[in-house]
């Protein structure tokens, strides 16, 4: 059996919307058994509705590969133990991506490097910012130029842990993408670029007061908070209890902060906050991650 475990990520980071990410202490693991007959075991988030036949994500994926590769995909069967919520903007798409080509090359005898393996799950994914963070691990800034994917990783400070506050709703990728404008004003651009570089200053030089400031945007959370109408009132709950930035994950319906300290009292505080606003769900503190995605063979 091969067994590839992959992390939870956040996506966006506030300013860095579609090109920043970092992964979290939250896994997906993805089992291929070799041989047949085919069939999947679901434990876990999604059990009752992800698909059992080859119209599963990982199996599609597995697939893919195989088409890439020019070679005929053998016979497999697949155990998924999924524990990251499936719509809450922290990546279960990614890691079942990641997961399905990291056992798939393996499986394959690694034809292709992690980065090739890489490039060809921005390719399936088609967004960058949460596949980058899952195979590589860390804090990931993923920047696409004339079709070519580049990724940095920098520095995750050690001091630092996050703050998910998991809403008891979720929201639909599509329709968050939905909700954006076609175009944006000049003056919201400087005021996204001007925070997402100073995201990255304030990570690479230890600035870390400056990450209210960096967090903060225009370009997507303004336009998705109809979907989550109480999401300002949660993070000024956070940012008040001492978090250093607060940010909606991805496209939601997860809501992330960073804190210095075991970040107790911003969970507390999303907890109240939400209660106060009539928002059912939980905060959960989370490490940050800076290893990546692993796969090993094992025996069953």
């Amino acid at each position: 059996m091969i067994l590839a475990r992959v992390p939870a990520t956040s996506a966006n980071l506030g300013a860095g919307f579609d090109c920043l990410g970092l992964a979290i202490d939250l896994y997906n693991d993805v089992a291929l058994i070799p041989g047949g007959p085919f069939r999947i075991e679901i434990v876990g988030e999604g059990a009752d509705i992800l698909p059992r036949d080859r119209a599963n994500l990982v199996a599609r994926t597995i697939s893919r590969f195989f088409e890439v590769i020019g070679r005929t995909t053998p016979p497999f069967s697949l155990r998924l133990t999924n524990r990251i919520p499936m719509t809450g903007g922290l990546g279960s798409s990614s890691t079942a991506i990641v997961g399905g080509l990291l056992t798939a090359n393996l499986l394959a005898g690694e034809p292709l490097s992690r980065d090739e393996l890489l490039r060809l799950a921005y390719s399936l994914e088609g967004h960058p910012d949460n596949v980058a963070p899952a195979m590589l691990g860390g804090l990931v800034l993923s920047v696409v130029g004339d079709g070519v994917l580049s990724t940095v990783k920098l520095p995750t400070p050690r001091d630092v842990r996050g703050v998910l506050f998991l809403p008891g709703f979720t929201i639909s990728t599509r329709e968050a993408r939905r909700r954006l404008p076609a175009k944006v004003s000049f003056q919201d651009a400087v005021f996204n670029v001007g925070r997402s570089a100073l995201f990255v200053a304030a990570i690479t030089t230890g600035r870390l007061d400056l990450l209210r400031t960096a967090t903060q945007d225009r370009l997507h959370q303004p336009y998705r908070q109809v979907l989550f109408p109480a999401m300002p009132r949660l993070f000024e709950a956070a940012l008040n209890a001492g978090a250093l930035g607060v940010w909606l994950s991805g496209a939601g319906s997860a809501l992330m902060a960073l804190v210095q300290g075991d970040g107790d009292a911003v969970a507390s505080a999303f907890n109240r906050a939400a209660e106060a606003n009539g928002v059912a769900g939980r905060a959960r503190v989370v490490d940050l991650v800076d290893e990546g995605a692993t796969v090993v063979e094992v025996s069953d």
